[in-house]
């Protein structure tokens, strides 16, 4: 009798402790698991032993919402579901549009966003609207001078799904493109769903914060660092909430979680997010070497080391050993000194970086030939937010003094940043 009640004790353990362990996209639960024992880290479930899943993985979640709806994607080519993971670690993936239209959903439009749906377009390059060729469905580009949905592009829609690969820099458009299809949508009494997504720089806040006289496409809300940590999920929400979506009609939000996700997870993208972040070590970089683009320096655009290297004809050969030439290739069809031989930095081998690196900007106007030809004012006061910078580098101010001022203003964003995090 004994033997038998210790049985059935340990069955009803065994069974609670499953039914726990089923809820493993519950903030709380993943939450407790991390604080178990702090004092003995051997005690703490390791993250990468769990199997993460996003959102566009949960469709148990979603195709509720999306039932009997005509339904609109805002996507380009890093909409992928995982498909199947093999043993060796091989993975496998199809398109959101592909999956939702095996699944009978009444996908009726695609909404694309800078680079285009298929991902060919160069940065800042002019998209046509057009048909997808594969599934024939019409694809509205959301940019250049179509940024925002109009009216009539919306009838005939009752839900907009948008999934895109974020890779958490303020300048990077894919957020502008977000803000303006939420603000349509709320105009237009349009439910939104976002399939969340991993932010590959998602472990730290840094940079310069952006001003209000200095909003644009590259930077849609003031007070945002240039490094924001937040998922794309996380971003839109905040959006919502602090009313900076700058409309009298509320957006009826919908995100779509993420299990199994913490903000200092690695994440490997499986797809180019843009023509020119072809790896881990692009984007990684991409927050400290996108600032180049308001300057004269050329960051790979042009090579097959974009946003990997930097250089220029105007660098001293002695500091600046690296040698190539840009030429038109995928994604840069008029890079920065075309043709023409550039000395410059191989940044393939920097370990992996928790900050905005200023240093590469920083030395290499210090070392410039042409330093009246360095900046594109303009263009550089667009990507960091301020006009500040720029004076603060020409004047000479060291990384420590730069850093400092923005600081203050950091936590400012941190504060509002805290209410909207989905996960730890």
């Amino acid at each position: 009798m004994a033997f038998r009640l210790l049985k059935s004790t340990l069955f009803l353990v065994f069974v609670i402790a499953i039914s726990c362990g089923n809820r493993s996209g519950n903030k709380n639960q993943i939450q407790n698991s991390r604080i178990q024992n702090p004092k003995n880290p051997d005690s703490i479930p390791a993250f990468e032993n769990r199997k993460l899943i996003l959102g566009a993985n949960r469709t148990e979640a979603y195709l509720p919402l999306l039932a009997g709806k005509r339904l609109a994607v805002v996507g380009n080519p890093s909409s992928l579901i995982l498909k199947k993971e093999l043993p060796n670690g091989e993975k496998t993936y199809v398109h959101l549009i592909d999956s939702l239209l095996s699944l009978n959903q009444n996908l009726v439009k695609v909404f694309s966003p800078e680079h285009g749906f298929r991902g060919t377009a160069d940065a800042g390059e002019a998209i046509k609207d057009g048909k997808d060729p594969k599934t024939e469905l019409p694809v509205i580009s959301l940019y250049g001078t179509n940024k925002k949905p109009k009216s009539e592009q919306l009838e005939g829609i009752d839900i907009l799904v948008f999934d895109i690969q974020d890779v958490g820099v303020r300048f990077y458009t894919y957020i502008a493109t977000l803000h303006y299809v939420m603000q349509a949508a709320a105009e237009a009494n349009i439910p939104v769903v976002i399939l969340d997504r991993p932010n590959p720089n998602g472990s730290y806040v840094d940079g310069p914060v952006m001003e209000a006289a200095h909003t644009s496409f590259l930077g849609m809300h003031a007070g945002v660092p240039l490094v924001h940590g937040m998922t794309i999920g996380e971003y839109a929400k905040m959006m919502a909430e602090e009313n900076w979506l700058k409309t009298d009609k509320k957006v009826d939000l919908t995100v779509i979680p993420m299990e199994n996700y913490n903000h200092e997870m690695q994440y490997s993208l499986p797809v180019r997010p843009s023509p020119n972040l072809p790896n881990d070590q692009a984007v990684m970089l991409y927050p400290s070497l996108g600032l180049c683009e308001g300057t004269t320096l050329n960051a790979g655009r042009g090579t097959e080391m974009q946003f990997q290297i930097l250089g220029s004809p105007y660098l001293p050969k002695d500091k600046y050993e690296l040698s190539y030439t840009p030429a038109p290739n995928f994604g840069s069809k008029s890079p920065k000194f075309n043709g023409k031989l550039c000395n410059g930095l191989d940044l393939r081998t920097v370990s992996e970086l928790h900050q905005v690196d200023l240093s590469f900007i920083i030395n290499a106007y210090r070392d410039y030939t042409k330093k009246e030809d360095f900046f594109n004012t303009k263009n550089f006061t667009a990507h960091a937010g301020t006009a500040k910078l720029q004076k603060q580098i020409e004047a000479g101010a060291s990384l420590e003094e730069i850093r400092t001022s923005w600081q203050s203003d950091t936590q400012d964003f941190l504060k509002i940043r805290s209410k909207y995090l989905l996960y730890e």
